[in-house]
């Protein structure tokens, strides 16, 4: 059963730390092949399991080390049907991965039970399309139909929310919130920008933000910035308006180049890990509810780390803000 569904400890406060760049890392770390970048196919076989398993439990490790909370992120970004049916999975095998991401997270939350540290699992999700363009927009009835079957997979595990990252236009952000509403399970939603701070649709943060809060009725539990560098969005967040109060999570690249620069890139840049996490330390002091913190493209346990130090002295803990 999911422990945390009908409140999120993360709302509370407190410092949550989760993983980094997972399909980064498989690809240019450990050399791993992952059609379309989708790593929930290693949940087909011993060996992808056990690799999943030990990248999770590095982070989890910097998490009790550090006594933040953490947020255990399913490989799931890719386990819907259209990108599934790309790389050969029917329907039924991209429902049975999503089931067996959750299983895998639910085993090492329980390997943590006597560490201390607060643990959610998140169903992660992605984009119909590609999480840098912003091409064959759907409406929002149509992303709530493309979206739903996945979350309902997810809301029927154990899993206490779902989260959408690299979101990129806000009417299939609309509609992925209102499949999870429509099934009860939380929802995060998590939009990408480009280097000049806006959505690839070319709409503002701001606008994506209340364009889902209007249509929705507020319905995500926070929203979060992922797949961009902090220099490309922090002059966004100069002065205090309320809808700053939205933003709790972020995942940012190591790497201060464009989409398209990432996108043809043949070597990983990962960046400056203690130069991250100034840049995260920087961003709590503009962003009043921003609590959950991890990596995208790019980032490892180094950034983790580094994030997590330079955070830590705004947070006592798990118990909230210092």
């Amino acid at each position: 059963m999911s422990f945390y569904r009908e409140r999120l400890p993360q709302l509370s406060g407190g410092l949550f730390l989760t993983d980094g760049g997972l399909e980064t890392t498989l690809v240019f770390h450990d050399g791993m092949d992952l059609p379309e970048f989708a790593a929930f196919t290693l949940l087909d076989h011993d060996e992808g399991r056990t690799r999943l398993s030990r990248y999770f439990q590095s982070y989890i490790d910097i998490a009790v080390r550090q006594g933040t909370g953490f947020i255990l992120e399913s490989c799931t970004w890719r386990a819907s049907y259209d990108w599934g049916r790309k790389i050969g999975y029917s329907p039924e095998q991209v429902d049975l991965c999503n089931r067996r991401a959750i299983e895998l997270l639910k085993e090492l939350r329980s390997r943590a039970d006597n560490a201390g540290v607060t643990m959610v699992i998140s169903g992660c999700m992605g984009p119909r399309g590609d999480g840098y363009v912003s091409d064959n927009m759907m409406s929002r009835g149509e992303a709530e139909e493309y979206h739903r079957p996945q979350v309902q997979v997810l809301a029927d595990s154990d899993a206490d929310m779902v989260s959408a990252f690299t979101m990129n236009y806000s009417s299939e952000a609309v509609g992925l919130t209102r499949a999870a509403q429509s099934v009860g399970i939380p929802v995060v939603i998590s939009f990408t920008l480009e280097t000049d701070g806006s959505l690839p649709s070319g709409e503002s943060l701001e606008e994506a933000i209340s364009a889902v809060d209007i249509a929705t009725d507020h319905g995500p539990a926070y929203y979060m910035i992922n797949c961009a560098h902090p220099s490309h969005f922090k002059h966004l967040f100069s002065n205090g308006r309320g809808w700053l109060e939205r933003i709790g999570g972020m995942r940012a690249n190591a790497s201060a180049l464009s989409h398209t620069e990432l996108d043809q890139a043949e070597e990983l840049d990962d960046g400056n890990p203690e130069e991250l996490g100034e840049s995260y330390a920087e961003l709590l002091r503009r962003l009043p509810r921003l609590n959950v913190l991890g990596g995208c493209c790019g980032t490892d346990t180094r950034h983790i780390e580094a994030i997590s130090r330079a955070c830590e002295k705004r947070f006592n803990g798990n118990g909230g803000e210092a």
